[in-house]
This record gives C-alpha cells, sequence and structure tokens, in this order.
C-alpha cells in the first residue's frame, strides 16, 4: 500500500535531482550558519554544489516527458538505439551530424543524421528517452538552454537545435 498518490509521486520522481539539489543547499545553510567550526567550512562548500546539482536537476525535468510514447530508447556505450513499433535503428553519437527537433509530427520528435545513414526519428515520449538529455548535453557546442525551449515551444516546422559543421558561411548569422 502507498500513501503518496501516483501523480504526486510520478512528479517527485520527474524533479528528483532538483529535490535532492535544495536538500543539499539547505543541510549545507544549516551547517554553516548553526554548527559553525569545520562542519560550517563544510557547509558553506555544500551550498554551490548543492545549487549546481539542483540547476542541473530543473534542466533534466524540463526534458523528461511521461515515457508513454511508442518504442524504447537504448543510450549504451555512444550508440543511441531506438526500437518501435514502425521504425527504428541506431545512431553512433560520434558520428552524428546534426540533430533536429521536429515538432510538426505528433508527437513531437528528434531527428538524429548522420552521413551515409537514413535519418532516426525518436519520439520525445519514447520510453527512455530521458537518456537522451545527457548525450545532448554532451555535444560541443549545443546550447542546452535553447534546447529545452525548443522542447517547450509550440513551433509548426522542424528547428536545428545543433550541427556538427554549420551548412552556412560562418560570417552569416543565423538569425
Amino acid at each position: 500500500m502507498s500513501f503518496i498518490r501516483a501523480e504526486a509521486r510520478a512528479a517527485l520522481t520527474r524533479w528528483r535531482e532538483a529535490l535532492a539539489g535544495a536538500v543539499i543547499v539547505a543541510l549545507g545553510l544549516y551547517w554553516a550558519l548553526s554548527v559553525g567550526g569545520l562542519l560550517g567550512w563544510i557547509g558553506w562548500l555544500l551550498v554551490p554544489a548543492g545549487a549546481g546539482i539542483a540547476v542541473i536537476g530543473v534542466q533534466r525535468a524540463r526534458f523528461r516527458t511521461a515515457g508513454q510514447g511508442p518504442g524504447v530508447v537504448l543510450v549504451d556505450e555512444g550508440e543511441i538505439t531506438y526500437m518501435g513499433p514502425l521504425s527504428g535503428g541506431s545512431v553512433s553519437v560520434t558520428d552524428l551530424e546534426r540533430l533536429v527537433l521536429d515538432p510538426s509530427a505528433r508527437p513531437a520528435h528528434w531527428a538524429l543524421q548522420q552521413p551515409g545513414q537514413p535519418v532516426l526519428h525518436i519520439p520525445v515520449n519514447a520510453e527512455g528517452a530521458q537518456a537522451l538529455f545527457d548525450v545532448f548535453a554532451a555535444l560541443p557546442g549545443l546550447r542546452t538552454e535553447r534546447m529545452l525551449a525548443e522542447l517547450r515551444r509550440d513551433n509548426a516546422h522542424a528547428v536545428v537545435i545543433w550541427e556538427r559543421t554549420p551548412l552556412r558561411p560562418a560570417h552569416q548569422r543565423l538569425h
């Protein structure tokens, strides 16, 4: 028997890293302001560490969805694999050339492109898609806040989130 409603449990699970960071900040402030001594110094070190964990936790929570979409995503040793009901495939992270968010598909899809291979379309709410956050965040030059903003925006067209080598000249601005 559970004393927590399913919706509340889902919300706590979604925001778990942010909550853990807030608890670490609170513990650090308590130690720093009331205990003092060596534990006080450790408390002052815990405050920025907890704040960093909370910021990353908020970003991850914004990226997560219910995970009830079609298919399953697996990330293993630099390989993203999607097994869906109608399509599937695999993309090596090192060979990834372009990451596109296509909100025109229902549900919205990530389109992962690599040279010489067909585009791999992954629904944003596929089971295991939350593992893509760490993969996308590790891409060189990717702006995480922009990716999260585009994920929440209601666009009618596909948006290039990241590309390894831009197709436009360096002197030409994107916006």
